[in-house]
């Protein structure tokens, strides 16, 4: 069996070469689309790089301003709250949550100098305020308590721990 002679046959002839020209110009068309595309994207990536970049150097920046208000603004805290807490306020029944508060609030009051003032200048005179607490007396119920201080953490909070005992 014999291929027939598509050569002689002009129908023929102009379907493969019809298809050999539609194969290229379709193969042009392609390349012509996607080189678009890829360049189109291409451009975008760049210019994301780029806006990245810029972002990180201005995070960068705004870290390093950040870091140096910080500083700044830590050199120049102050205290802004008081807390006192008695930490064996249950050992004396006799003591309710009543006479327990105003002891707290008294000593608050001893303390009201402190606010405002700056970090440094309570960190220094943290002998004085201990002082200024342990040396008064209170008086509650017709009895005298003392007190004396456990714990003091100084910061914009003062948080003082006293604990109280009978005079």
């Amino acid at each position: 069996m014999r291929i027939p002679p598509y050569y002689r046959r002009p129908e023929w002839q102009r379907f493969f070469s019809g298809v050999a020209v539609g194969a290229l110009v379709s193969w042009i068309l392609f390349l012509y689309i996607n080189g678009a595309w890829m360049e189109k994207h291409a451009k975008k990536i760049e210019q994301q790089k780029d806006e990245i970049a810029d972002l990180q150097s201005d995070i960068k920046i705004w870290m390093e301003d950040y870091e140096e208000l910080n500083e700044k603004n830590q050199e120049n805290l102050t205290v802004q709250e008081i807390k006192v807490k008695i930490i064996n306020d249950k050992k004396y029944k006799q003591l309710d949550t009543l006479s327990i508060y105003e002891i707290e609030e008294e000593i608050k009051g001893q303390l009201n100098m402190l606010l405002a003032k700056d970090l440094d200048s309570v960190f220094k005179s943290r002998d004085l305020i201990t002082r200024v607490i342990e040396n008064k007396s209170i008086k509650v119920n017709d009895k005298r308590y003392k007190l004396k201080i456990k714990s003091m953490v100084i910061y914009t909070s003062v948080s003082i721990q006293v604990e109280i005992s009978l005079d």
